[in-house]
């Protein structure tokens, strides 16, 4: 469907299938700079573009959902700046969708670790070198630029959101590792959910056709995970985002992740935090999640992996050197129509930056692809 054809002044989201199968669904959000076809992967760019490309070249791959950090973008250029830019799409000629964090994730996670970290096995604690203080109030942290010292609360989270101008917003909360004891688990459910009532109450006061996603916390207690779905479902927020600690391990994950979904309003978009990996898809898709974000296909080919309908191909090994052929023969995506395997293996040899743009074309091509083909699977009653 093309963009101009499901764009809408108000956030909508419509169930169009689920599948006898399974929880997997189909569904289509609409917003005001166009729909997203779920389940769908949403792209991460960080600074307002994705690493190594132009956001030119992500709007004509078919991206439908961009992520963009509010916390990086408060830092450089500033939110003022994007403001006074006419907002987020027009400073970054974005045409589709972009939803946007608190800035919490990344605050917690330069303390903790982030959720990818933990997942690993590396979910050990930092120093506390960024985070100076967290109260009732938010969190005072150093910037990591130049040492400011900056408050960041509810409001001023949602401040910020408002002057970037996203589709989709997310609440201010707060991100506790996986090492967390209960009591203090426990206590940093209860601060969130309050934070996130205050964001709430902000981005009320000017909802500026902008969609707020509750964020759904507990760690891998299935108890405070179902405390945090009773007490955010009871609020008007126009989806919910499943976030902070999911587990050490892809199978705790997934246990809470079956114990949480159900409980999440069926009339509502959903969505997993930070997760992406193609093995994690395929496990959450059947649970009903509709769209997950992650740095992951970029980040793999900046690192010479291509994701290929052979599997993961490593574009460095000397045995492509003279590969005419294109990273996948049944792809096709602008690197493949255009060049060879043996070219973009150069460039990586040569440690030249296109290899990486193409590569990064070549991959977020395959996951718009790969997302479509759930959806027609899911239409099809095969997941």
């Amino acid at each position: 469907m093309h963009p101009s054809l499901c764009e809408t002044s108000t956030f909508q989201f419509d169930l169009l299938h689920r599948s006898k199968k399974s929880r997997a669904r189909v569904g289509r959000i609409y917003t005001p700079h166009g729909c997203i076809d779920t389940p769908g992967f949403v792209a991460v760019g960080t600074n307002g573009t994705l690493k190594a490309l132009d956001n030119a070249s992500v709007n004509a791959l078919g991206v439908q959902l961009m992520f963009c950090n509010t916390y990086h973008m408060m830092l450089q250029p500033g939110t003022e700046v994007v403001r006074a830019a006419g907002g987020l799409h027009t400073f970054i000629h974005r045409s589709g969708p972009i939803i946007t964090d608190s800035g919490g994730f990344q605050v917690f996670s330069l303390a903790y670790g982030s959720v990818a970290d933990e997942l690993k096995g590396k979910g050990k604690r930092k120093s506390e070198g960024s985070v100076l203080k967290i109260t009732e109030d938010g969190v005072l942290f150093r910037s990591y630029r130049d040492g400011k010292k900056i408050w960041l609360t509810p409001e001023s989270s949602i401040a910020a959101q408002k002057d970037l101008g996203a589709d989709i917003i997310i609440p201010f909360d707060e991100l506790p590792p996986y090492h967390i004891d209960p009591s203090s688990l426990r206590r940093s459910l209860e601060r969130t959910h309050r934070w996130e009532e205050r964001s709430l109450l902000a981005h009320l006061k000017n909802p500026q056709n902008q969609a707020m996603y509750a964020v759904i916390h507990g760690g891998v207690d299935l108890q405070m995970r179902k405390e945090s779905c009773d007490f955010l479902t009871s609020r008007p927020f126009d989806g919910f985002a499943i976030g902070g600690s999911l587990g050490k391990t892809k199978e705790e994950m997934i246990t809470m992740l079956k114990e949480t979904v159900p409980r999440l309003p069926e009339d509502k978009p959903n969505h997993l935090l930070g997760i992406g990996d193609l093995y994690s898809i395929d496990r959450c898709i059947p649970l009903g999640i509709d769209t997950f974000d992650s740095s992951y296909p970029t980040r793999s080919a900046r690192h010479g992996i291509a994701l290929t309908s052979r599997g993961p191909l490593n574009l460095t090994k000397t045995q492509y050197a003279s590969s005419f052929e294109p990273l996948d023969p049944e792809c096709e995506c602008p690197t493949c129509r255009r060049y060879s395997l043996a070219y973009v293996h150069h460039l990586f040899k040569a440690h030249e930056t296109p290899g990486m743009t193409l590569a990064s074309i070549h991959n977020l091509h395959f996951m718009v692809e790969l997302m479509q083909r759930y959806r027609q699977n899911i239409l099809d009653d095969l997941v």
